[in-house]
């Protein structure tokens, strides 16, 4: 057998050097934030969603870094080394799902500017939809995030000869370190240079590749001949590992399930200023991503005609599929010293970087959608940010532990697909039911979402069983073990693989893997569309037409357009009064001033009129009182309710008064975003500012009206 080839000082120091790079980027837009930051709620917003100010390159950069890990490096060309080129037609559905990610999914979030995905589920059904969508989407990562750790630890004990486990744990604190100090902003720049890295050493790789087994027509001859390079496979059958049904549906669904409403990935649209940005961000996504994964399956059959001759699982040089990249690295180009490191240094910015991401969102879905959503708990802005470090410190000791079971469950590519899958097409048909389906209720998305996921459970985890219990087996393409002793001094005999007799095992426990999240898609949409027809659709008049996806929007009735941007509102009105609910809690409030009028105050708004008299402030209350019985209803304004002061209208559930601004105590505010602004005095008229549709109008109340400011104590 040839001598082992293990890291040298070069090799070392590049991982090194990857490793401190990404610690100091995180202590880097930590100390420059620092310096930078005006007040503690600004902190929070810049640490959680990097102030939504972000450039669409390096989010872009970011999204590549979401979707392609240390899975995809090393399991993409184990999967073309063993099963065939039939896979690269994946490239075909992720470009397709990237038109549809940008132009049907993305503009419903970008226009309601939500804090995570999951708002959106609260905003069309109820919080309770919001509720189990995050429990759902902590679930996958607790289980998913595992395998981020443990491939790039495989692939550098493999060249280097040290514990996986140790190096696991270095890799885990590292990302947890840099995650902990500079929150999102830290996540995507760390990422774009950790995704530049992953693209160089990959190209490196491939390059060397093609020298070492003489250029292209050997890949193309010897792919031929072992039937890696095969005609596209028509046949039906969704029991076939590869075939194009399998891939162009089973491929979009996963891929555009991931893309269009994960957390993850919502996170980051979202980080930039608006939708155009976004969907150029997308763009560039997508182009990124469909070039990595071609060059990770051509890396596939250069491997594969490297090794034709030579199987090194059948001849026992590695003990799982998912180590032949990195012994072919090593034996292909080991004698260049850096080469390995590089190699090593690629995957490890492609794990780090995605773990990060996941760090990161896990983060905002337990503090935005479960502490604060679902336990309705707020908390001062002062100590979110800690509170956040906490549940990333803690996510990551439990990823770190997850490990130990992920490394006894077989191929990673297969279990992380399946694993990620079970929540990916559960979320896409909820989603997808909400924004694309207008008469879809909540008792419909309730009722099919949770049917959806504990189905897709069964059919996923019963699948694996049947994988792993050697009930099922995928017909892997033949190997050779001819050439071991002429170049390994290896005498191997090759064993013929028994294929048992799958015709009693349930049909669902034997479909192909990739067909996991399209049944979980069909199952919530099934089950959902069902139950909202029995139990009874959603008016699809009164619906916003915001919540629904732009190419549906025109499907909608005329009277639904009466309704326009109250979703919007909604979301301003929350964080109307968590602000507010933060300046009452903090030291400021001292220095804030509260206008009140001394007789009826004319509030005007373009669709939803509303006149309410103020009381002046009484000397030991903090907010202005409304008089609820002086409340004029007009043009389907219904019913007022004393929510610390403001007008409540119950029918569009947005407010429609005149407000506190906790930003300029010396102005009145409007839910629709409407100023009333002091022209000087308070004695002086007050101008009333009203922005919409593109226009700013001006209009004045009554020029006499008695305004006394009340101090907040």
């Amino acid at each position: 057998m040839e001598d082992e080839y293990y890291f040298t000082v070069v090799d070392y120091t590049l991982f090194v050097v990857l490793l401190f790079l990404s610690a100091l980027t995180g202590v880097y837009i930590a100390f420059k934030h620092k310096l930078e930051r005006k007040r503690k709620r600004e902190d929070v917003k810049e640490y959680l969603t990097g102030n939504r100010d972000l450039k669409p390159f390096p989010v872009a950069m970011s999204l590549i870094a979401s979707y392609i890990s240390g899975v995809t490096m090393l399991g993409t060309p184990a999967e073309m080394y063993n099963f065939g080129a039939q896979y690269w037609l994946v490239v075909v559905a992720m470009s397709f799902s990237g038109a549809v990610v940008a132009f049907v999914y993305l503009p419903v979030f970008t226009k309601l500017r939500v804090s995570s995905s999951y708002e959106y589920l609260e905003l069309r059904f109820n919080e309770h939809l919001r509720t189990i969508a995050s429990v759902f989407f902590l679930i996958d990562e607790i289980l998913f995030l595992p395998t981020l750790v443990y491939v790039p630890s495989l692939a550098l004990s493999q060249v280097s000869g040290v514990n996986h486990h140790v190096v696991g744990i270095i890799s885990c604190a590292v990302c947890v370190f840099y995650t902990l100090l500079g929150g999102l902003r830290a996540v995507i720049y760390t990422d774009t240079w950790q995704t530049a890295l992953m693209f160089v050493a990959d190209i490196v790789i491939v390059v060397h590749g093609v020298v070492a087994v003489g250029g292209f027509k050997p890949i193309i001859d010897i792919g031929l001949e072992g039937e890696r390079i095969q005609a596209i496979d028509f046949y039906p059958s969704m029991y076939k590992r590869y075939n194009i049904y399998v891939i162009l549906i089973g491929g979009f669904t996963y891929w555009t399930s991931f893309n269009s409403c994960n957390q993850t990935m919502v996170q980051r649209y979202l980080s930039l200023p608006n939708d155009k940005q976004a969907q150029l961000s997308v763009g560039i996504f997508t182009f990124g991503v469909v070039f990595f994964i071609s060059l990770c399956c051509f890396a596939g059959l250069v491997v594969y005609t490297f090794y034709h001759d030579c199987d090194p699982l059948t001849s026992g040089r590695i003990v799982k599929s998912d180590q032949i990249l990195p012994l072919f690295v090593v034996e292909s180009s080991g004698y260049l010293s850096g080469m390995p490191g590089l190699f090593i240094a690629g995957v490890y910015g492609a794990g780090l970087s995605t773990l990060s991401v996941v760090l990161n969102s896990a983060a905002i879905v337990i503090l935005e959608d479960l502490v604060q959503g679902a336990f309705h708990i707020r908390m001062k802005e002062e100590i979110v940010k800690p509170i956040s470090k906490v549940i990333i410190f803690i996510v990551g000791v439990i990823t770190y532990s997850m490990v130990f079971v992920i490394e006894n469950l077989g191929g990673i590519f297969e279990v992380a697909t399946i694993l990620t899958s079970i929540n990916a097409g559960t979320m896409f048909g909820l989603f997808s039911l909400g924004i694309l389906i207008p008469w879809s209720n909540t008792k419909g998305a309730i009722v099919g979402s949770i049917t959806g996921y504990v189905f897709t459970c069964i059919v996923a985890f019963g699948n694996k069983y049947a994988t792993s219990a050697g009930l099922v087996l995928a017909p892997a393409l033949p190997i050779s073990v001819d050439g071991c002793y002429e170049k390994y001094d290896l005498n191997v005999t090759k064993e013929e693989t028994e294929y048992p007799d799958e015709s009693n095992v349930f049909p669902l426990f034997r479909l192909a893997y990739l067909w996991i999240a399209p049944v979980g898609l069909m199952s919530v949409i099934t089950v959902g569309v069902i139950t909202s027809l029995i139990t009874g659709k959603t008016n699809v008049n009164t619906i916003d037409p915001d919540l629904i996806s732009p190419v549906c929007q025109g499907f909608l009735p005329e009277a639904a357009k009466e309704y326009a941007g109250t979703a919007v509102k909604k979301v301003e009105h929350k964080r109307l009064l968590d602000r507010q609910a933060n300046v009452a809690k903090s030291g400021r409030s001292r220095r804030s001033r509260i206008q009140c009028a001394t007789k009826t105050t004319s509030t005007y708004n373009d669709r939803y009129p509303s006149r309410a008299v103020l009381k002046p402030c009484p000397a030991d209350s903090s907010l202005p009182e409304i008089a609820k019985e002086d409340l004029e209803k007009f043009h389907g304004f219904f019913g007022a309710e004393d929510k610390h002061g403001y007008l409540w209208d119950k029918h569009h559930n947005v407010l429609n008064s005149v407000v506190f601004n906790p930003k300029d105590p010396e102005m009145l505010v409007t839910t629709s975003g409407d100023q009333l602004i002091k022209d000087g005095d308070l004695n002086q008229k007050l101008g009333l500012k009203l922005f919409g549709a593109g226009k700013q109008q001006e209009s004045s109340l009554e020029k006499n009206m008695q305004v006394q400011t009340c101090g907040r104590t």
